[in-house]
């Protein structure tokens, strides 16, 4: 086991999985000579050279369009976006191609499309997206959230052996301010939930940079046993693991860091209308960003993104319901 941040275990799992199999290769903007926007794949270039770290034009349908192909004939393209923003721009290569292609033709697609998402650095409203609901909506791919570096690693490994088109979403604001214990090596990390911390009178279920508001919130709440469900992987959806977290504690808040309507949380909830409601012992409670873009303004922003504050209010009302 080694200490690493977020990034570092992201850079690793890339780093190792290439080493292994010489089929992996990275392409996207500024990912080679300059090593990413955020520098996730700093280094590369120079260990595996410009034929498998490949700079390209500030083309995102064009990026796609080539990993779907290079997918097909059996390579395993591992594609960055810059800001997850951008992947608006080749939608329909991720959406009606690369999503589509094993229904159409029976071919698999074993790409992974990195995006770094979310906000929390005051990005803006073009930098600080959370658009995974928009590909959870799509059949045939897969989407996955980490929120520890040791699941990062090993959810990109699993992603990259995966023969589907599989959208990472890494949070930028947990790169370099989140760290812990990685195993050394190549190992995979399964696309389903996780209980990050155990508790029995109330289940707050997360993903990604709010896991660890929600881990915050939980240690404010003193006297109350409150259990942090991490996702992980939101299609495929871990339901039983929901189901079971909720049968447990009989209480649940749903916290998304996207713009509420029809986001993850939504699908997350309706989930446990339909099949937990008899284990329910109050309304399933959603903490979400409201529907606007996310402000340019530190202030602004911080008055739009869950925090552990109000993660921790909600918890309160809901346990006194």
């Amino acid at each position: 086991m080694a200490v690493r941040t977020y990034l570092q275990a992201i850079s690793d799992g890339l780093r190792e999985s290439m080493r292994e199999d010489e089929r992996v290769f990275v392409m996207g903007e500024d990912v080679g000579a300059f090593g990413g926007a955020f520098k996730v794949t700093d280094g590369l270039q120079a260990e595996f050279g410009p034929g498998r770290v490949r700079d390209t034009p500030i083309a995102e349908a064009g990026i796609i369009g080539s990993a779907v192909g290079a997918a097909i004939v059996g390579m395993r393209p591992v594609c960055e976006m810059q800001f997850s923003d951008f992947v608006a721009c080749g939608f329909d290569q991720l959406v009606n191609v690369a999503g589509k292609m094993h229904y159409r033709l029976g071919l698999a697609v074993p790409l992974v499309l990195r995006l770094p998402s979310g906000g929390g650095f005051s990005g803006g409203p073009f930098h600080s997206q959370n658009p995974e609901a928009w590909f959870m909506h799509a059949p045939g791919l897969k989407v996955v959230a980490p929120s520890t570096p040791e699941d990062a690693k090993g959810l990109l490994t699993a992603a990259i052996r995966d023969p589907n088109p599989v959208v990472f979403l890494e949070h930028k604001h947990l790169y370099r301010r989140i760290k812990g214990e990685v195993p050394e090596g190549v190992y995979e990390t399964p696309f389903a939930a996780r209980v990050a911390r155990p508790g029995t009178d109330l289940t707050v279920i997360a993903y990604g940079a709010m896991v660890h508001a929600a881990l915050e919130a939980a240690e404010q709440l003193d006297g109350a046993s409150i259990e942090v469900l991490d996702l992980r992987s939101l299609a495929p959806l871990d339901e039983e693991a929901i189901l079971a977290s909720v049968a447990k504690t009989s209480k649940v808040l749903v916290v998304d860091e996207a713009n509420r309507t029809c986001a993850a949380g939504a699908e997350v909830a309706s989930l446990i209308a339909d099949r937990g409601f008899e284990t329910l012992d109050g309304p399933v409670r959603r903490l979400a960003t409201p529907d606007v873009p996310i402000p340019f303004s530190p202030p602004l922003e911080g008055a739009v993104i869950p925090t552990a504050q109000r993660i921790a209010e909600a918890c309160r009302e809901l346990l006194d319901y």
